[in-house]
């Protein structure tokens, strides 16, 4: 990692203390600061504070918003590893948190997480407040994460078609991506065909991620990946390995590459920290 996002990086993980430091519960207060410090990659924080630094906005204006972002998807990977859900004991080399502190309480701690997410946002910014609520919970909601979930669900009974696959990635992985960008620009002011290029490279983004995720299942060990290797096979859930086969997967993949690099050229200012974070999908 370059020295500019090992550097944003930093402030988003001291922002994210201050936020958790804000939890009078001792007890909750653990259980979100687990998962949260769990070790991630702080992808999404990361792509929101590139598109502000590429159009010359403030860092730090952004970092609340940044803090939020990564709250919504920490909750939803508590919640994903659930029983009711993946059933998963494993989440970045760690037990899950509904291993470490029960059920109830993990359910609890993805609760707030998501809840204070918005409360962070509303509290940050008198402004642009609403504007960022209403993207996060978009990218987050019915039609979007929590969308994409249910038809991750729904598929384990039923083989999609490609169309249907990628759709479920698009709104399961691929939002919340999306949003990041998307609340990015809510710092800054970027020329009409730049908001296009962008919202093309967080889609190509977005998808590819998640199919480099489902090729990751079927090909890195339990310890590389931190969590159960095969899991998906093992389930019969719905991917792209499954669906189209490992070397069409990996062909699917690099679509979603070129079309982002596509989309990254076509920008009218230096791209060079969203090109950093797309190389995360070469390796």
């Amino acid at each position: 990692m370059s020295p500019m996002l090992a550097g944003w990086r930093t402030a988003v993980e001291q922002t994210l203390d201050e936020q958790l430091a804000a939890v009078a519960n001792p007890h909750l207060r653990a259980a979100m600061v687990y998962s949260v410090e769990a070790g991630g990659k702080r992808l999404r924080p990361l792509l929101l504070l590139s598109v502000v630094a590429m159009y010359d906005g403030v860092i730090a204006d952004a970092l609340p918003a940044a803090a939020a972002l990564e709250y919504v998807h920490t909750y939803s990977l508590i919640h994903d590893d659930l029983p009711a859900m993946d059933d998963d004991d494993l989440r970045r080399g760690k037990p899950t948190n509904h291993k470490q502190f029960g059920e109830a309480l993990a359910i609890l701690a993805g609760d707030a997480l998501l809840t204070d997410a918005f409360a962070i946002l509303s509290r940050q910014y008198r402004e642009k407040g609403a504007a960022c609520v209403q993207i996060l919970a978009e990218a987050a909601g019915s039609n979007g994460m929590v969308g994409g979930q249910v038809l991750d669900m729904d598929g384990e009974n039923e083989q999609y078609h490609l169309e249907t696959l990628k759709r479920m990635h698009e709104a399961k992985t691929g939002a919340l991506i999306q949003a990041a960008i998307a609340m990015g620009g809510l710092f800054v002011t970027i020329p009409e065909t730049d908001q296009t290029a962008l919202a093309d490279f967080s889609a190509a983004f977005g998808l590819g991620f998640q199919i480099k995720d489902d090729i990751n299942d079927v090909t890195k060990t339990t310890a590389e990946l931190g969590k159960t290797a095969d899991k998906d096979v093992i389930e019969h859930k719905n991917t792209f390995p499954e669906l189209l086969g490992l070397d069409g997967a990996i062909q699917a993949l690099q679509v979603e590459i070129a079309k982002a690099e596509t989309a990254l050229n076509e920008l009218t200012v230096d791209a060079a920290p969203l090109a950093e974070i797309l190389a995360v999908l070469k390796a």
